[in-house]
C-alpha cells in the first residue's frame, strides 16, 4: 500500500515538473508573439497592449482548454494564425514612422491586439493539448499548468519586449521563432493535414523556408535602412 502510494507521489511530481517544461517551452512562443506585436507601438499604447496581449493570452488559454480538440479540427484557423504571425516577424523589421494623430495610434493599437488573438487562440490550443496529456485527466495537475502559463505570459512579453529594444540580435532570434512557429501552424492546419498529408520532412522543411525568409527579409530591409556613404 506504501509503495503504490509512493508511485502516486512520484507520478504527481514528474507531471509538475513535465508540465513546468512544457509552459517553459510553449508559452514562450505566445510571449514573443505578444512583444513583437506590440514593439512598434509608442510606449504609453505598447504597455496597453503587453497588458491586453496577456489578458487575451489568459482568454485564450481558458477557451483551449474547453474547445482544444474542437479547434484543432477548423479548417483554415491554424493558417490564418500562422499568416499573423509571419506579419509579426517581418513586423518587427520595419521602422514605424512616429505615431502622431490619435487616431493612427488607436488603429496601430487594435491592430497589434487583433494579431494577438488571432494568434494566441490558435497557438494556445498545442499547450492545453500537452499540459492534458501530461496531466492524464488529472483536473489538479490540468489547472496548475493553466496557472502557470498565465505569469509566464505576462512576465516573458513584457521582458523581451525591452530586451527587443536594448538588444537588436533578440528581434532576429524573436522573428526566427517566429517563422517557425508560423510554418509549424500552417503545415498542421486541419486543411492542410487533410489536403496535403505532408510529411515530417516536409513540414520541417517548410518551417525552415519560413524561418529563412523572415530572417532574410530583415536582413534586406536593414541593409536599405543603412545610409550609403558619399564616394
Amino acid at each position: 500500500m506504501n509503495s503504490l502510494h509512493e508511485l502516486t507521489n512520484w507520478q504527481t511530481v514528474f507531471g509538475v515538473l513535465s508540465i513546468v517544461v512544457v509552459d517553459l517551452t510553449l508559452s514562450g512562443d505566445n510571449a514573443v508573439v505578444i512583444a513583437a506585436a506590440a514593439k512598434p507601438l509608442p510606449q504609453p499604447l505598447r504597455n496597453r497592449a503587453l497588458v491586453g496581449g496577456a489578458a487575451c493570452a489568459v482568454f485564450a488559454l481558458v477557451l483551449a482548454a474547453f474547445f482544444a480538440t474542437l479547434l484543432l479540427h477548423v479548417k483554415f484557423l491554424q493558417i490564418v494564425g500562422g499568416i499573423a504571425i509571419l506579419w509579426i516577424a517581418v513586423g518587427l523589421f520595419r521602422e514605424e514612422p512616429p505615431l502622431e494623430s490619435s487616431a493612427k495610434q488607436l488603429s496601430s493599437f487594435w491592430k497589434a491586439m487583433w494579431f494577438i488573438v488571432v494568434a494566441d487562440v490558435t497557438m494556445s490550443t498545442d499547450n492545453i493539448l500537452a499540459v492534458a496529456a501530461i496531466a492524464h485527466g488529472s483536473i489538479e495537475l490540468l489547472l496548475f499548468g493553466l496557472g502557470l502559463s498565465i505569469p509566464l505570459v505576462v512576465f516573458a512579453s513584457g521582458l523581451l519586449a525591452k530586451l527587443m529594444d536594448k538588444y537588436p540580435v533578440i528581434v532576429f532570434i524573436g522573428a526566427a521563432l517566429l517563422g517557425r512557429v508560423a510554418g509549424q501552424m500552417i503545415m498542421t492546419d486541419a486543411f492542410t493535414v487533410q489536403t496535403l498529408a505532408p510529411s515530417d520532412a516536409v513540414r520541417y522543411t517548410v518551417e525552415a523556408v519560413c524561418l529563412v525568409v523572415v530572417v532574410g527579409i530583415g536582413l534586406w530591409l536593414k541593409r536599405c535602412r543603412v545610409p550609403k556613404s558619399d564616394s
